[in-house]
């Protein structure tokens, strides 16, 4: 694969910064400041996938932004009886996304392989999360100076797997579909969605998910140096 790519477009979330890790730091201040009777562990046990649905949904164009950001809290903790006036809900909600730039941990190994392939290609990130959070998050990580360019959905004005996102991408950066390889945990909205357009992928199955034998798949992101 290696010899024809010139461009390498990487997601943010879940491939390059640890979600999962900084999420848990952002939600331990928000019950903090809230006073909330759980375990933030117990919590996110029954967050997750509530998130996961209302993140699909928000792809899908089903909820709107401020949707998302009410509707995943509102049904976590309803899980677990517990109902707050919606005031409180969006106040934690706008904690939560302030919290969430303060701890930037990355997925193991997401400097080692930036700084491998930094000399050999120009690379850019495409992500469906929210533009002031993302520029913040790869602001205080230490990693925008990798990336020429980066394409959120909210200034595209679709999400992924929507294809524009994907030609607005390459349009910013000069890239066409058979130079470029995207990189991603999510094989719905990154890997799919990109295959739909031409270009070739590489799963980073964060997921532990089954993926079809054909799809090029990493486990750990080390071992995407073997194609690139």
């Amino acid at each position: 694969m290696n010899k024809e790519i010139k461009h390498i477009f990487f997601d943010l979330d879940h491939t390059l910064w640890d979600f999962d890790k900084n999420s848990f730091f952002a939600f331990q201040m928000v019950f903090e400041k809230f006073k909330v009777a759980i375990g933030v562990n117990q919590f996110l046990e029954s967050y997750k996938p509530v998130n996961m649905k209302y993140w699909k949904l928000y792809r899908e164009e089903r909820v709107t932004k401020l949707e998302l950001r009410r509707g995943r809290l509102i049904e976590a903790f309803g899980l677990f009886e517990i109902e707050y006036p919606i005031q409180v809900i969006d106040e934690m909600s706008e904690d939560y996304i302030s919290f969430l730039p303060l701890n930037n941990y990355l997925i193991d190994g997401a400097k080692d392989l930036l700084d491998y392939l930094e000399p050999k290609y120009n690379m850019h990130i495409i992500t469906n999360g929210f533009r002031e959070v993302q520029e913040n998050k790869l602001e205080n990580s230490g990693i925008k100076n990798y990336f020429l360019t980066v394409t959120n959905s909210e200034e595209a004005g679709v999400k992924k797997p929507n294809p524009h996102i994907f030609k607005q991408a390459l349009k910013s950066s000069g890239a066409n579909v058979d130079n470029s390889v995207m990189i991603g945990d999510n094989y719905e909205a990154d890997i799919l969605g990109a295959q739909n357009l031409g270009f070739k992928t590489i799963c980073f199955n964060y997921h532990r998910e089954k993926l079809p034998v054909e799809d090029i798949q990493v486990s750990q992101l080390r071992e995407i140096k073997m194609y690139l």
